[in-house]
C-alpha cells in the first residue's frame, strides 16, 4: 500500500480571494514505512507575501522571485502522487489550494476521496482534547523542536510519524497470516481474520529434566490448593 503524506505553505487562507500556494513538500509510505522518497517545492505564486502569512513560515518575496510558477511543477507533484492515497492535517485546506492551482492551469481535480485527514481521525481518536500537528506530537512524543516556523517538507515529515502513530503504530502490519481473509495455510479464516491452526506434530519442549524436576519440587511446596494444579 502506497501513501503519501504531504503538507502545503500558502499566502493565506483563501484560493478564491487570490491566496496562493508557496511550498509543497511531501513523503512516501510503502506499508506504512517510510520510503526515504520526498517531493519539496518553493513555488513562485506571482503576488506579494501577506506579513501574517510570512510570520508562520517565513518565505518572503525576495526568497520566491526566481521559484518556478505552479504550471512548471504541477505535473511532477501529480506523477509523484499517482494514485496513492494522500494523507494530510486538515486535508479540506491544502485539497482546496492544491486543486485551486490546477483549475487554473487546466488540470482536472484531484478527489477528494484520494485524501485521508489526520485532523479528522484524531478528533474521532481523542474527542475533546487539542488536535493540532504540535498536540499530536506531545501526546506521541515525537520530537518537533526543529520546528520553528512551519515549513512544508519538515511538517510532511513529522506528520508521517503523526499518522503512523494514530493508525497503529510506527511500523508495518506484520499480520502475515492473513491474505485477502486467508490463514498460512490456505484455510478460509472467519470474518477475515486468521485462524489458529494446531501444528500437526507438537514441537519438542526445550524443558531439561533437571529444570522439570526443580519445576515440580517448587509446586509441591505450594500445596494442593496453588493455582497452577487447578488450571494444569
Amino acid at each position: 500500500m502506497r501513501e503519501i503524506v504531504w503538507d502545503t505553505e500558502t499566502t493565506g487562507f483563501d484560493p478564491q480571494s487570490g491566496d496562493r500556494l508557496v511550498e509543497i513538500g511531501a513523503v512516501e509510505l510503502l506499508n506504512h514505512m517510510p520510503t526515504g522518497k520526498v517531493y519539496h517545492q518553493y513555488i513562485n505564486p506571482e503576488r506579494s507575501m501577506p506579513a501574517e502569512a510570512f510570520a508562520v513560515h517565513g518565505l518572503g518575496d525576495e526568497f520566491l522571485a526566481d521559484k518556478p510558477l505552479f504550471k512548471s511543477i504541477a505535473q511532477d507533484f501529480l506523477d509523484f502522487i499517482g494514485d496513492a492515497k494522500i494523507v494530510a492535517h486538515n486535508a479540506k485546506f491544502d485539497m482546496r489550494f492544491i486543486n485551486a492551482e490546477l483549475q487554473w492551469v487546466g488540470i482536472d481535480p484531484i478527489p477528494m476521496t484520494q485524501s485521508v485527514d489526520t485532523l479528522e481521525i484524531a478528533r474521532k481518536k481523542f474527542p475533546g482534547a487539542q488536535n493540532s500537528l504540535d498536540a499530536l506530537c506531545r501526546r506521541f512524543g515525537i520530537d518537533n523542536s526543529a520546528r520553528e516556523k512551519h515549513g512544508a517538507l519538515l511538517d510532511s515529515e513529522i506528520l508521517a510519524e503523526v499518522y503512523l502513530e494514530l493508525v497503529g503504530g510506527r511500523q508495518p502490519d506484520f499480520a502475515l497470516s492473513v491474505v485477502a481473509g486467508r490463514d498460512v495455510s490456505g484455510q478460509k479464516s472467519a470474518g477475515g481474520s486468521a485462524a489458529v491452526v494446531p501444528r500437526s506434530n507438537p514441537l519438542p519442549s526445550k524443558l531439561t529434566a533437571e529444570e522439570a524436576k526443580a519445576h515440580q519440587e517448587f509446586i509441591d511446596k505450594l500445596g494442593s490448593d496453588a493455582l497452577w494444579n487447578k488450571l494444569s
